[in-house]
């Protein structure tokens, strides 16, 4: 009994192993590190065992060094240690995933068991069950590896490309190299990066004309015939700029190059 509230040691180290468990299979997940099952348990355990030091009246710095060694063990008994850089990930990953659900655990706690008046926060007898909190933190984290995936796929495939047309006016645009766009003039043998035609303002003049055939649906696509593109300061000739008359709806991009760069780059 400690200042008339009683801890349940049970359910905190079982609350905590959860947690941990959680946390430690997120940094798998998102880093690709491919853990056995036992090795994940076996580093949660480690994390909830080192709750017995916050029974023991150390100095607040003590406890952090604490906690970093304990977080530093977690690491290395879950995915093994290769090299520094491996295991500094492993670990920068761990508490990125941690603050981004302690983050948010805290706010649904704030919402839902305080009330304020202006910057006065109270509490007002109301908390969130473990149970419905355990619930909510696989989802957070869910969406966390999501997004990761989803930026690292954006911007991995993301390049700033320079067009120079043939009367050596230029403009720049964020491309998103698509393997889906396999567009190659018949004639001419050129292929095809896609740029927005409100992005191309007034460089549309005598357009070229090439048939396509995409998704079982067949046309005529506009084409400018250009100088070269410039990506990663790499001139590529072989190329023209296709006009899509529909904006790309992907953040920040307009223009989406051709699955020949693929190889190009």
């Amino acid at each position: 009994l400690v200042n008339d509230m009683v801890i349940y040691l049970d359910l905190v180290f079982i609350i905590n192993f959860c947690y941990d468990f959680l946390l430690l299979m997120t940094v798998d997940i998102t880093l690709k590190r491919r853990t056995k099952i036992y090795k994940l348990i076996i580093g949660a355990l480690i994390g909830s065992l080192s709750l017995v030091i916050l029974f023991f009246p150390l100095p607040k710095f003590l406890l952090f060094i604490s906690k970093i060694i304990s977080s530093i063990i977690m690491v290395l008994i879950t995915y093994s240690y290769k090299d520094i850089l491996y295991t500094f990930n492993n670990l920068l990953y761990l508490y990125m995933s941690s603050v981004i659900l302690g983050g948010f655990l805290y706010l649904l706690d704030l919402e839902f068991s305080y009330k304020n008046e202006g910057l006065i926060f109270y509490f007002d007898g109301i908390s969130i069950n473990y149970i419905i909190l355990l619930i909510i933190a696989p989802l957070i984290l869910g969406l966390y590896i999501y997004q990761n995936k989803r930026i690292k796929k954006l911007y991995n495939y993301n390049y700033k490309v320079k067009i120079i047309f043939k009367n050596n006016k230029e403009i720049e645009c964020n491309a998103l190299l698509d393997s889906g766009n396999k567009l190659r003039d018949p004639i001419t043998k050129k292929y095809i990066i896609m740029v927005e035609k409100g992005f191309l303002k007034d460089n549309i003049r005598s357009p070229i004309y090439v048939p396509y055939k995409a998704l079982n649906k067949t046309g005529i696509l506009s084409c400018i015939s250009i100088k070269y593109i410039e990506i990663n300061n790499k001139i590529f000739t072989n190329y023209l700029v296709g006009i899509s008359n529909d904006t790309f709806n992907i953040e920040g991009i307009n223009c989406i190059l051709n699955n020949k760069l693929l190889e190009d780059l």
